[in-house]
């Protein structure tokens, strides 16, 4: 069990957790980064799969490479947006991955544990969503670290595939850049942007039944 001050601790992070896009270019110590990654490791998995494998990229010339990628991608994504919409998007900074001190490919893979696993084989997407919980206790880790994270998401599997020499069955979920900033916004990046707004909980929340969102 938790004493007050430890549990107030978790829920500060879950709270000021933010997605950071802009890093300085200190190192971060070797320590701390093992810790984030085994907080990674310690997530909790639907059937004890453990479907993530964690590639560490410190390299330039390979942190160009996812660079380009997410860019090019962003540059592609662009054409579903107009006038206004599409300058606010384009004004967007999607990645860090070339200036903080490290990123992090996590992947999944969907064969590990063999054809039958635990509760994957009732709903197959568990091991997505066990590789989500895996980078959520990373997020938390580098806030209790003191150090930023930023998830990019803008890119085609198969770049991120070709450049790290991932196998063809295993997924790229997340592109994770970690390092010190003197940028922490006090609320999400997409929010101050005016991008979109946070819901409001109790729209989202219903009883015994589904409930469209409440206005």
């Amino acid at each position: 069990m938790l004493n007050p001050e430890e549990k107030q601790g978790v829920y500060t992070a879950i709270l000021n957790r933010r997605d950071i896009r802009t890093f300085l270019q200190e190192p971060i110590p070797e320590d701390a980064l093992q810790r984030i990654i085994e907080a990674g490791h310690h997530g909790p998995s639907v059937g004890f799969m453990q479907p993530w494998n964690f590639i560490i990229i410190d390299n330039d010339d390979v942190k160009n490479k996812l660079a380009w990628a997410c860019e090019k991608e962003r540059k592609a994504l662009a054409i579903h947006y107009e006038d206004k919409k599409k300058e606010n998007f384009l004004a967007l900074k999607i990645a860090g991955i070339q200036e903080s001190p490290v990123t992090i490919c996590i992947t999944c893979d969907p064969t590990r544990g063999g054809s039958h696993v635990l509760g994957r084989n009732s709903i197959p997407e568990t091991d997505i969503l066990s590789t989500a919980c895996a980078i959520e206790n990373m997020w938390l880790a580098s806030y209790a670290e003191g150090i930023a994270m930023g998830w990019v998401s803008f890119y085609k599997k198969n770049d991120v595939r070709d450049i790290l020499h991932i196998p063809p069955h295993v997924e790229p979920v997340a592109l994770l850049s970690l390092g010190y900033t003197n940028d922490y916004p006090e609320k999400p990046i997409l929010e101050t942007s005016h991008w979109r707004e946070r819901l409001p909980l109790e729209s989202l929340i219903s009883y015994n039944q589904w409930e469209d969102l409440k206005e």
